[in-house]
Order: C-alpha cells, then sequence, then structure tokens
C-alpha cells in the first residue's frame, strides 16, 4: 500500500513516541503537583514549551497546548475576538478550514460580529488589495491560513499581516497545513495554531501560539493551567511528541521541499496529460503551493470512484478534507473558487510522504492515468 493522504493524518514518529513514553511510565505525574513526580513531569511540559517556542520563532509564554488543531482554532478565533475591545468586525476568507468558518459563525450568531469574506483570485490566492478592500475601522481579527489543506495554496500571510496591522487589526494563521513546509518563523501574525498529528505527533494534541500580551477570552474554564488561557491538566506525554515531532520537521523541512517539489510537478504533469479536461486545482506548482500536495478535478468522473480504483491498486488518497468525508456535498473551497459543483465533486487530492521516490511517484501517476482514462470508470453508478 502506498497512502498519499498525509494532509488527513500521518503515522506517529517513532522519535517523537520514544520522547513520549517516559511521561506515560515513570514520569507520570500531574504538571501542577508540587512534589517530585508532578515537578518532572513540569520540567518536561516547560521544556517541550520552549522547543515549540523555538521553532516558531515565540517566546515560552505564548505558547498554549490544547487537544489539537481544531481547539486550538477555537481559542485564537474565539479568545481573541471576545477579549478585543476594538470592534466586532471579522475578516476571513471562505477558503478556510471548518475549524476557522465555524468559529466565526459562532461569533456572529451568538455574539453579534460581522463578517466579511476576502475575494479569493481562482487558484485560491489572496492579494494585499483584496484583504484591504475587505478590512473596516471596527475590525477586531483576521483569520487566514498560511496553506490550503484542499488545494495545497499557499497564502503570503507577511504581506497580508502587514495590511491588516496597518488597520489596527490582529491576525491569526491556520498553521496545520504549513508545519513542516513552510517556515513558521517571521510571519508577523498575533495567532498561529498547529496540530501534531499533521506532522508525526498522535492525535489529540495541538498548539496555539498567541502573543503574550494579548488579552485572550478562554474558552476551558476550570484550574487555570496554560496561564489561565486553556483550563484542564496538560497531556504532557503528547506535548513531548509535539516538540519532538515539529523540531525533526523544521529541520527536514527545506530539504524535503527541494527534494519533493520537483516530484511533484512530474505527477502533476502526467495527471494532466491523462484526460483532456482535468483540472489542476490551486496554485500552479512553484512557491505557491505546498511542495507535497496536487489535487485535481476530473470532469466526467466520479472523484470517490477513482479512489475506489485507486484503492484497489493499492493507492490511498482522497477527495478532501478528512473533516468533511462522507458528506454528499462539494468541497466548500472548491466551489468557493468557482469551480460548478457538478465539476467539484469529482476532485481528488494527493499529499506525499517525506520518503517517496520518484520511481514510485511516477508509477503512482501511470496508475491515476490508467483509472481516468475514458471508458474506465467501473464504479460509476
Amino acid at each position: 500500500m502506498l497512502y498519499l493522504d498525509n494532509a488527513a493524518t500521518t503515522p506517529v514518529r517513532r522519535e517523537a513516541l520514544d520522547a513520549a513514553w517516559p511521561y506515560l511510565t515513570g514520569t507520570f505525574g500531574n504538571p501542577s503537583s508540587h512534589h517530585q513526580v508532578g515537578e518532572a513531569a513540569a520540567a518536561g511540559l516547560h521544556d517541550a514549551r520552549g522547543r515549540v517556542a523555538a521553532v516558531l520563532g515565540a517566546r515560552r509564554s505564548d505558547i498554549v497546548f490544547t487537544a489539537g488543531g481544531t481547539e486550538a482554532a477555537n481559542l485564537a478565533i474565539k479568545g481573541l475576538a471576545l477579549a478585543s475591545p476594538r470592534g466586532k468586525h471579522l475578516v476571513t476568507s471562505r477558503l478556510e478550514h471548518d475549524a476557522v468558518l465555524h468559529s466565526v459563525e459562532f461569533l456572529q450568531r451568538v455574539h453579534g460580529f460581522e463578517v466579511s469574506f476576502v475575494e479569493v483570485l481562482p487558484d485560491g490566492t489572496i492579494t494585499p488589495e483584496a484583504l484591504g478592500a475587505a478590512l473596516r475601522e471596527d475590525t477586531t481579527l483576521v483569520s487566514l491560513g498560511l496553506a490550503n489543506n484542499e488545494i495545497g495554496t499557499v497564502h503570503d500571510i507577511p504581506a497580508l499581516a502587514e495590511i491588516a496591522h496597518a488597520s489596527g487589526a490582529l491576525v491569526h494563521t491556520d498553521a496545520v497545513q504549513a508545519a513542516g513546509w513552510i517556515d513558521l518563523r517571521g510571519l508577523g501574525v498575533d495567532a498561529l495554531t498547529l496540530s501534531g498529528h499533521k506532522i508525526g505527533a498522535p492525535k489529540g494534541i495541538g498548539a496555539a501560539m498567541i502573543r503574550g500580551r494579548l488579552p485572550v477570552e478562554p474558552l476551558v474554564h476550570g484550574g487555570g493551567q496554560e496561564n489561565a488561557r486553556r483550563s484542564g491538566t496538560e497531556n504532557v506525554a503528547f506535548a513531548v511528541a509535539l516538540a519532538v515531532a515539529l523540531e525533526l520537521s523544521e529541520a527536514e523541512r527545506e530539504e524535503k521541499a527541494a527534494r519533493l517539489a520537483p516530484r511533484r510537478d512530474a505527477f502533476i504533469e502526467q495527471v494532466l496529460a491523462a484526460r483532456d479536461g482535468v483540472l489542476l486545482t490551486g496554485a500552479a506548482p512553484g512557491p505557491g503551493r505546498l511542495p507535497g500536495h496536487a489535487s485535481f478535478c476530473v470532469p466526467g468522473r466520479s472523484g470517490e470512484s477513482i479512489l475506489l480504483d485507486l484503492a484497489e491498486r493499492g493507492v490511498i488518497a482522497s477527495s478532501g478534507s478528512a473533516c468533511a468525508a462522507g458528506s454528499d456535498e462539494p468541497s466548500h473551497v472548491l466551489t468557493a473558487l468557482g469551480i460548478p459543483r457538478e465539476v467539484a465533486q469529482t476532485a481528488v487530492r494527493f499529499t506525499l510522504p517525506a520518503g517517496i521516490t520518484a520511481e514510485q511517484l511516477e508509477a503512482v501517476g501511470t496508475l491515476v492515468g490508467q483509472v481516468i482514462a475514458p471508458g474506465t470508470d467501473r464504479h460509476q453508478p
């Protein structure tokens, strides 16, 4: 089996598992306990927080450990918006992950915020001019993803953050898909969110970087852990695993991107040549697209039937976000780009593992070509 759905989740790295194990066994204490066992756990948590902060170019006190990327996004968006005295206007895009869009919708529905959706280009790009047009004097927060999970488009967050800050707004970026592919330092944002299982840590751990000077309304109330931003006994073992996985991903980032990008480009060329009308979704190959990401629409074919045919041949891919799997509705990301609903339902996405070889990916391209050739759809109703 060849697993090409790494945007959905990744296997746990052995290094992360080994680092976590002591905190599940001998050093199992509650980090809030004032005795030897608790203090040993607290030391591990302190170290993990510092290591995550170093990769992000932040201070240790800026890091809040959460139960995953979804909670981290909820905390950053709701926490900053509800604590800000500036106004009740939010800016985001219709391309964002549901964790962002549903957080914004909650603030709109329950707390009376107004929301503006910034205009996006057909490849998913957001220009500084488009963001500027969406901003208002009372904009309190802008939330835009660093890289899109469905189409692979990378946004110029430093330029967008500069525009937002010039208007007085705070900026959050969802970096769940970007970690391990893009330098997360120097983005100029006020908040950034991560998910451990996208980079080789276990499921159930995430982190929010929120600049320490900023007031945050907590979502979870209790004992005041995580600098009173997220109560609850911390998951020390998984926090350590996240720190190790993030460090390793950062150390490998440049070499991995340089190796995979040309292989991805060749694969994209193979698929586009396999059948007339195949559409590459998202940004063109280059720095504006994640190096391990290739996504297509195949008009005239069901995306799910393509995936079934590939799975029978030992290739695992997806039709888009795992969070929307099982829905009959087309991707909100693709329809936001102006792709017709019937075409959006033909989507397939390949997100590559670091170790895939050029020969393996060429073989996958050949299989995809065979599967999408006219007259080959055995699963079409």
